[in-house]
């Protein structure tokens, strides 16, 4: 390999830093070791040099200092500087007074080698060092007596002599050393990088073309090879490289073939993958077509089924209000029900189309949950009673009761599980437990249990729950009815609403379904706090054979802080009733036919308590009946909310369960209205007819949008209700005509529908109709709309709350929505008086959290001017603005509070 060798910044840093430091660090090292070495000895040899002069000298001069001779010592002391001058720079005798006796230099300065007075000379020769001088002070003391033995015999101090030594000589000895000493290190470091050179030239450079010959293999030039002859393991490195690069043209000759290979069998798959996805585009656009065509047949059925189910449920409900024979009550109360069941069933297919479809919304609304929970329960007691089951609501005290959320979705889900419970449980209990799993300031995660002592479920028929019209066994559906879609319904729901759901089951022991929901907590107390003062302390007497209803009733008693006596069984009964006296005595009714020692029982009961609550498992009127010649105080329903139980407990007057027969209500005074109704099928026009003609003057019908159109061009109603699904022209089409033109512009148009998803609601209430009414029609449910859209609202009111907002923030609850607006008017004094003093003191930060509760109470009360002043004031002050800036909208928020408090007023007044 010729031509010279060029070596990188990085080679040459590492040949310095490699040979020249070793080597440098070692020069250095001897060097200085030479050369200190060197340094002292100069020293010491120039000290012994002076101490051959100076102790001699120090004898000689006692014979001039103790004669006083001072030409002698002047003679001596000269006769001595001549002969060393070189290196002697002075020489001088002092005497025992420190001053000078003879000396060499007359000129120079005696305090720089006088002895000090601080230091004597008792222990011989004192050296000094000054400077590039050296000083040398050798006592001088009278000459030995002749013939007398001087190791005993004292002699005396005459005085000293002084030899002040230059160094000059001896420094350029020593750095004539040093000088010679860096010469060599230097000749040493030259050889080194001879040798490393050398080094670099026969070993380097191979390794150099090496790496050279690597960067070519890697760039891909498979054809490179090294050649010539090297030295051991530069030899063999060698051949590895040649043969890596030989290895690696093999492969990636091999690896062309198969890429080649590769590529054409992708062209074809390419090809292949292409007309799948125009097969695939044609079979989205079928589904995506097919999938609208469901639904438009579902909501198509649902108005099909749900009109004639109209027509009977409600002129079955109308028949009942008629004086009738106890057979023909029976029959017609089966009816209503089966009608319920069929269209309990058509509302299970319309959930699951729209859970399906990812079309349903959840509505968002406050509400308390114990009495959701209660209301649910109370709906399938009956059901567990008619099987003799024991129905048990466990619900965590530390479980918040204000939430907002789907209420109706919550009520689903809890009936959906329990009603599956109650259905497949023969004998034992169905327990519903409620626990607050986490809990933070604006949210709470609810955890349920739904626990039974059913008929369980194998582990081969668990994997087929929350399967579309699917059930553990085939043969359940015929015995215990269903469509099989509760289930999956459930767990759809309550995945929609960010849930979780599971289940634990064993055959024959029973199962239990759990689930978790993540629920928003209201900023509003929804129902008002038990005055718990009211029953402390007092005593109760709780008489209930089954074990969990018992202890779940004492649990809930004692928590009150009520002296509680629980008792299972009539024999030691009467034992708890010796020489005590009760003030409340809660006793569980199981038969129709009491017996006579139970009714003797009771009896005795009612002499020894204040109050006696009558436990019955379903609303049983017979039972009532027998029992009033006791004095019952209050009848109450299992399983029981705390409100429900409490009131029983607080509550003076009696309370008994209602009759069966329906009782005899006044005749309801119409309101003077002009109402118009409008749909195509003629059994709902005339229920319809007959439910208004009972609540307002007058009432007109017609057939279709067409001549709704023309009416309402021609005359001016109060209200009117319209049915969505007509003929001719559909009611959104009729209420836009109106709309544009006539003389019913802004009458309230409400829409009758059998059922409507998530975006034709929003169709709806769009096209102009101001609210929905849902078929079956309910009695109650239409006066409440009659009411709602007729109430007197003055003008200013009606500018400042929005009663329909308000309407639709609380579900259509207009108890609801008077009581969140209620509350609002009552927190506006102190929120003003907050926001005044934070507007004062300057205080941004109160001033954003006071601003921030005002926002979230607006929320609920249908006041969007309000609200809007709150969100744009709040997101400024989150920016950091501060108040100063901020001063016109806060007087203008201000200002709007004075205006609502006022408009409140008004509309709870009216």
């Amino acid at each position: 390999m010729n031509g010279v060798t060029k070596y990188s910044l990085r080679a040459w840093v590492l040949v310095l830093a490699l040979a020249l430091a070793p080597t440098i660090l070692i020069g250095i090292l001897l060097g200085s070791f030479f050369t200190l070495t060197r340094f002292s000895e100069l020293d010491q040899s120039l000290i012994n040099r002076g101490e051959n002069i100076v102790s001699p000298l120090a004898m000689a001069a006692s014979y001039g200092l103790s004669t006083s001779n001072r030409d002698y010592s002047q003679r001596l002391i000269d006769m001595i500087h001549k002969q060393n001058s070189l290196f002697i720079q002075l020489i001088a005798i002092f005497d025992n007074e420190n001053q000078v006796f003879a000396t060499s230099q007359y000129r120079q300065n005696f305090d720089l080698i006088k002895l000090p007075l601080n230091r004597d000379l008792k222990q011989g020769m004192d050296v000094e060092h000054i400077g590039d001088h050296v000083i040398m002070r050798a006592p001088i003391f009278t000459l030995p007596t002749p013939n007398i033995d001087t190791n005993f015999t004292p002699r005396t101090q005459l005085g000293y002599v002084v030899l002040q030594i230059n160094k000059h000589e001896a420094l350029v000895s020593q750095y004539r050393g040093a000088g010679w000493a860096f010469i060599i290190v230097l000749i040493g470091v030259q050889l080194n990088l001879l040798f490393t050179f050398r080094l670099m030239k026969n070993v380097t450079r191979p390794i150099t073309d090496m790496v050279a010959a690597v960067a070519k293999i890697r760039e891909g030039k498979l054809d490179t090879r090294l050649q010539g002859e090297l030295i051991g393991e530069l030899d063999q490195l060698k051949r590895g490289i040649n043969a890596m690069a030989s290895s690696l043209a093999e492969y990636h000759n091999e690896m062309q073939q198969n890429i080649d290979q590769a590529t054409s069998d992708l062209r074809e798959t390419l090809e292949q993958i292409e007309i799948q996805n125009v097969e695939l585009d044609i079979a989205k656009k079928r589904a995506l077509e097919a999938s609208r065509v469901k639904s438009e047949f579902m909501a198509n059925m649902s108005h099909e089924l749900r009109t004639p189910l109209n027509g009977v449920i409600g002129f079955t409900r109308q028949l009942l209000k008629t004086p009738l024979h106890d057979n023909q009550r029976d029959y017609l109360k089966t009816i209503e029900r089966s009608a319920s069941n069929l269209l309990s069933i058509i509302n299970d297919i319309l959930d699951f189309s729209k859970l399906e479809a990812g079309r349903m919304v959840l509505e968002k609304m406050p509400f308390a949950l114990r009495d959701a929970v209660d209301e649910t329960m109370q709906l399938l007691s009956t059901a567990a009673a008619e099987k003799g089951l024991e129905l048990v609501i466990e619900i965590d005290d530390h479980l918040p009761d204000s939430l907002n959320g789907d209420v109706m979705r919550l009520q689903q889900i809890l009936t959906n599980l329990v009603n599956n419970a109650v259905k497949f449980t023969d004998k034992g209990s169905v327990r519903l437990q409620l626990d607050a799993a986490k809990e933070t300031a604006e949210r709470v995660l609810i955890r349920g249990e739904v626990s039974d002592t059913g008929i369980g479920i194998s582990k081969e028929q668990q994997s087929l729950l929350f399967q579309a019209f699917g059930q553990a066994d085939s043969s359940i559906s015929r015995r215990f009815g269903g469509t099989g879609l509760g289930l999956v319904i459930t767990k759809r729901l309550v995945n929609h609403m960010d849930g979780q759901i599971g289940f634990t089951s064993s055959e024959g022991q029973g199962s239990t379904f759990w689930f978790t929901l993540s629920i928003e907590k209201s900023p509003f107390t929804i129902s008002d706090p038990l005055n718990l003062d009211q029953v402390r302390g007092q005593s109760a007497l709780v008489f209930e054979p089954r074990l969990l209803t018992r202890n779940n009733l004492v649990q809930q008693l004692e928590n009150w802080q009520m002296d509680t006596t629980a008792c299972g069984s009539s024999a030691p009964l009467q034992n708890y009733l010796e020489g005590r006296h009760f003030s409340h005595a809660l006793i569980a009714w199981r038969k129709l036919q009491p017996s006579e020692s139970m009714m003797a029982t009771l009896g005795t009961i009612r002499q020894h308590c204040d109050n006696l609550v009558l436990l019955l498992d379903s609303d049983s009127s017979e039972v009532v009946h027998q029992v009033e010649e006791l004095g019952i105080d209050h009848c109450l329903t299992l399983p029981m909310s705390e409100r429900r139980l409490f009131a029983s407990l607080t509550n003076g007057e009696p309370q008994h369960l209602p009759a069966a027969e329906p009782p005899q209500l006044p005749p309801r005074e119409k309101r003077q209205l002009k109402t118009l109704a409008v749909d195509d099928n003629r059994a709902n026009l005339k229920l319809i007819d007959t439910l208004l003609q009972e609540l307002v003057t007058r009432v007109d019908t017609l057939s279709s949008g067409t001549e709704a159109i023309r009416r309402a061009a021609e005359e001016e109603y109060d209200l009117i209700f319209m049915d969505i699904q007509m003929p001719d022209i559909d009611g959104i089409q009729a209420t836009r005509e109106i709309r544009r033109a006539s003389l019913n512009t802004r009458t309230p148009i409400i829409a009758v529908t059998a059922h409507l998803l998530g975006e034709e609601r929003e169709e709806v209430l769009a096209s102009g109709m101001d609210d929905i009414l849902t078929k079956p029609i309910d009695e109650s449910g239409l006066e409440e709309m009659i009411i709602r859209w007729t109430a007197p609202v003055t003008a200013e009111a009606s500018q400042v709350v929005d009663w329909e907002l308000a309407l639709t923030q609380s579900g259509g609850n207009d108890d609801l929505a008077r009581e969140m607006l209620m509350m609002l008017a009552q927190s506006i004094p102190e929120t003003r008086e907050q926001i005044e003093h934070a507007l004062h003191l300057g205080d941004r930060h109160t001033l954003q959290q006071t601003v921030h509760k005002l926002h979230g109470a607006t929320c609920y009360s249908g006041v969007p001017a309000l609200q809007s002043l709150c969100a744009n004031l709040e997101g400024q002050l989150k920016q950091g603005q501060g108040t100063l800036d901020l001063e016109p909208e806060i007087l203008e928020l201000l200002d709007e509070l004075n205006k609502v408090e006022s408009a409140a007023e008004t509309i709870l007044a009216a």
